[in-house]
């Protein structure tokens, strides 16, 4: 998954929540979904607070920041 593909699914507006990255459609910024896994909770706990967010935006984002955990654990491994 690249940056193209989270298009439609989070962006950022300088008019939206001071220009911080939002999942499309909210003003849920992903930091919250970050802060929220960080913390303990559950897709789920977090979809709980955040009715606006959808479970396919949620989703996306976690396995974009896996593959590039994946691409730069691979990249370093390479070296």
């Amino acid at each position: 998954m690249t940056t193209e593909d989270l298009k439609g699914i989070v962006h950022s507006d300088p008019d939206i929540m001071g220009g911080a990255p939002v999942f499309v459609g909210t003003r849920v910024p992903l930091q919250n979904l970050i802060d929220a896994l960080e913390g303990g909770e559950s897709i789920d706990d977090f979809l709980e607070g955040f009715p606006s967010v959808k479970r396919s935006q949620a989703i996306a984002v976690i396995e974009a920041g896996q593959l590039k955990m994946l691409e730069a654990a691979g990249h370093a491994h390479s070296n």
